[in-house]
């Protein structure tokens, strides 16, 4: 089988990371920085950075609308940390380009700023049969989820930090920074089970 041709945002934040564990569990990591980037692509990675100069440059690269096409179609998207903001339906009435897709309300910053970051285990038995480490950097985190969303992991005190919708993965975390590639493979595993056809219709 051919390796699975999976995008990785390349417009801020920590894409080459993503890029590096895809490599390492088989993946073909393709950098999309304008439309026609998605074409042909069987999943795609919105990684963590600062999501409201990564929304604005959404807008200034005219890849909003595509990128709601390529989820409409079925393939498998990925957001971590900042990505998880930008897929979400509500991120509490603040104003910034938003992909609006995933139906959770998420509150940015939500575990105080750079000083505040932090690391811990987590149990997530759907991802991997041992907790996975987290590393949360000026995390957001998931305050509500609608009917359609499974929680895939929370911390102790019950604040949901990965969740999943259909073909739609959110991770409040950072599992590219950890060396570890059990949820790369999670993520790659849903691109193989039936993620919707490449599609050269984008562009």
């Amino acid at each position: 089988m051919s390796a699975k041709r999976i995008g990785v945002l390349a417009l801020q934040g920590d894409f080459k990371e993503h890029a590096k564990m895809l490599r390492e569990i088989g993946a073909e990591p393709v950098e999309v920085r304008r439309a026609e980037h998605l074409t042909d692509l069987h999943g795609l990675i919105i990684p963590g950075g600062e999501s409201t100069a990564i929304g604005k440059l959404l807008v200034s690269y005219q890849l909003l609308e595509p990128l709601k096409q390529l989820i409409s179609s079925g393939r498998p998207v990925w957001g971590t940390c900042a990505g998880l903001i930008l897929l979400a339906k509500d991120i509490g009435g603040l104003q910034q380009p938003l992909l609006g897709a995933l139906d959770v309300t998420v509150r940015r910053n939500a575990f105080g700023r750079q000083l505040d970051s932090f690391e811990t285990d987590i149990p997530m038995p759907e991802v991997a049969d041992q907790p996975l480490h987290a590393v949360f950097i000026r995390a957001p985190l998931v305050e509500s989820v609608g009917a359609g969303v499974q929680v895939l992991g929370t911390l102790d005190d019950g604040t949901i930090v990965a969740v999943r919708q259909g073909n739609l993965l959110g991770t409040s975390f950072h599992p590219e920074l950890t060396g570890d590639s059990r949820f790369h493979l999670y993520f790659l595993d849903m691109v193989e089970s039936g993620s919707a056809a490449p599609s050269a219709a984008h562009g």
